[in-house]
């Protein structure tokens, strides 16, 4: 089987330098541990990253130079040192496979009618949507078949006006540790997100595969929070929801799990799902039977 040109790709809605987030805070796609995997915040970058073949031309110098001067560094070497070297050497392979797998697929990409995003400020909403819509096309094209999309951190204090839904700036965090005087603004704001997930699964369900079944058919979406209650940062009682998996997931079903069940469990049972051979995931304890046909 003929395998993307990018083995995962990462988006974030976080867009502030200013946040007061640690990378762990901030992150929420790992190639293992210690080992991020960095996400673009910024659509026109992560369009150029898609579709541009001059920054294809450009990662390819780059990546030759490397790759060069690894290979006359990596004799004077010794063991601690050559086994990091080995990490480092293959996430520059993997750029360069990266890049000859974009390189195979210009004709494809050529044809995609998706114009690159203006330089400029946008609204919360459109912001998101648009994010989205860059990840739905990169999933559409067979650019990657695995995505990450961050909207933002659980502890963020960046205000916003959520597209007019308050008439000045409100903090997210700060309505989570004021629930009893700011229940109504915090389910508006909670609103506002499920719309944009939303919008997001109708955008899947529109596009048509060429066996007649839809993108979101073929799609695992999964939706959540790593706080059950922002208020007490509580990890307990998370609401998670599943759309798409086809004719694999059983949906339309609302799970009240065993307390003490971890979430590892579902990231398990989705894995194997699509087929990664793995016996546990994390700190899981087992399958969820219950989201499977």
């Amino acid at each position: 089987e003929k395998k993307p040109p990018f083995s995962t790709l990462e988006f974030s809605c976080n867009s502030h330098k200013d946040n007061k987030e640690s990378i762990y805070f901030d992150n929420i796609s790992w190639y293992g541990t210690g080992h991020l995997a960095p996400s673009v915040r910024d659509p026109r970058k992560m369009y150029r990253r898609l579709f541009s073949t001059k920054e294809i031309d450009r990662y390819r110098d780059v990546t030759d130079l490397v790759l060069e001067d690894a290979r006359s560094m990596k004799k004077d070497l010794g063991y601690t040192d050559g086994q990091k070297f080995a990490e480092y050497f293959d996430s520059i392979r993997s750029i360069e496979t990266q890049m000859d797998r974009l390189e195979s697929m210009k004709g494809e990409l050529a044809k995609v009618s998706f114009d690159e995003p203006a330089e400029a400020y946008l609204p919360r909403g459109e912001y998101i949507r648009l994010m989205g819509d860059l990840m739905v096309i990169a999933l559409q094209s067979g650019l990657t078949n695995v995505a990450t999309f961050m909207v933002g951190p659980e502890r963020w204090d960046t205000p916003y006006l959520f597209d007019g839904l308050f008439d000045k700036p409100m903090s997210h965090h700060g309505m989570s540790h004021n629930q009893t005087k700011m229940i109504e603004q915090l389910l508006k704001v909670d609103r506002f997100h499920m719309e944009q997930y939303a919008y997001l699964l109708e955008k899947m369900e529109g596009v048509i595969e060429a066996d007649g079944s839809t993108l979101l058919d073929n799609t695992l979406f999964t939706y959540g929070s790593g706080l059950g209650d922002g208020s007490t940062h509580q990890y307990n009682d998370l609401p998670i929801i599943m759309a798409g998996g086809g004719n694999r997931v059983k949906t339309g079903q609302h799970i009240n799990m065993p307390e003490g069940t971890p979430l590892a469990n579902l990231w398990l049972t989705q894995a194997r799902m699509m087929g990664v051979k793995m016996k546990r995931f994390a700190d899981s304890t087992g399958e969820i039977a219950a989201v499977k046909v």
